[in-house]
């Protein structure tokens, strides 16, 4: 895994200076192409998002509240490669690589990075893969867009000594997004509407309830989870932002539901025109059913 994430490091890095070397100045990326807007034919948008969550309290189905947990991290990297394909802009079609470390038994949040596979402690791998495609469904609404992807599992058993890894069912997932510039340009609001249906079986599990062989906590569910940023931009390579996120798992015959919300901040530095980094932290304030921990990220984007 290490050696696949200098790889792609060292790939977009290589990608984005030759790119600067051969291009003029066309704005800044990170301004003009939100996740709402679709690229031209040829055009290439990859994407290194980097998710560490970590938690030491959980709130039950009530929403009370019990602190100092075990330490349980989960590491998500997920790679997006999409492209545009039709001359008017109006499809996109990608795919979507999703690679976990999860460590649990108040091991340090860092132990996800050891990739270790310590038994009834840790668990790491690719977990999912994603064929995906993005449109403009309303013509004269340019700023308004719909991605479709179909999460196919990679993981054989779900949870193996105690250690969650990831869900193994199918997941049909779709994100609309909408942004909306004003103040002069200086301040962009960007909303997403993430919904995900689950697919699964009815859990089996092994003689000695380790190992679930087939279900999912899951199963037949249905997640919302809507989603508002504020950016402002002091110039237009730089911006600031604040972010609320609230998400719904409803029961749809599984016995399970499942909500939190959390709220955060974070920044976006356009590096040279065509690579990007982003760093954000979320703070999940509240949920059912759930735990309450925070998250910091990191990402690359490479746009040519």
């Amino acid at each position: 895994m290490k050696k696949l994430i200098t790889i792609v490091f060292v790939a977009l890095a290589f990608t984005a200076f030759s790119q600067e070397e051969n291009q003029e100045n066309k704005g800044s990326v990170i301004q003009t192409y939100t996740p709402s807007k679709l690229l031209k034919k040829g055009q290439w948008d990859i994407k290194w998002f980097n998710n560490l969550y970590t938690q030491t309290k959980a709130a039950d189905e009530n929403g009370d509240v019990t602190k100092n947990l075990s330490r349980e991290t989960y590491f998500t990297s997920t790679l997006d490669a999409f492209t545009g394909v039709s001359k008017n802009s109006k499809l996109n079609v990608g795919v979507i690589l999703e690679f976990r470390s999860n460590v649990v038994g108040d091991r340090s949040a860092l132990d996800v990075f050891k990739f270790d596979g310590e038994r009834g402690t840790a668990r790491s791998g690719l977990t999912s893969i994603a064929p995906a495609i993005k449109f403009n469904p309303l013509k004269n609404v340019s700023n308004f867009t719909i991605q479709t992807a179909l999460h196919i599992p990679l993981v054989g058993n779900e949870t193996e000594d105690g250690v969650f890894f990831d869900q193994k069912g199918f997941i049909f997932q779709n994100r609309f997004f909408y942004d909306y510039t004003f103040g002069s340009g200086d301040w962009q609001i960007f909303s997403e509407l993430n919904t995900e249906f689950n697919f699964g079986k009815e859990d089996v599990y092994t003689p000695d309830f380790s190992t679930s062989l087939e279900g999912s906590f899951a199963n037949n569910s249905l997640r919302l989870t809507p989603g508002v940023f504020l950016s402002y931009f002091p110039s237009n390579k730089f911006t600031v932002l604040a972010l609320a996120q609230h998400s719904q798992l409803l029961d749809l015959g599984n016995d399970f539901s499942q909500d939190f919300t959390a709220v955060g901040g974070g920044a976006k530095y356009q590096l040279t025109n065509v690579l990007n980094i982003e760093a954000l932290y979320t703070n999940f304030v509240r949920g059912k059913s759930s735990g309450l921990g925070q998250t910091f990220n990191i990402g690359l984007r490479a746009l040519f």
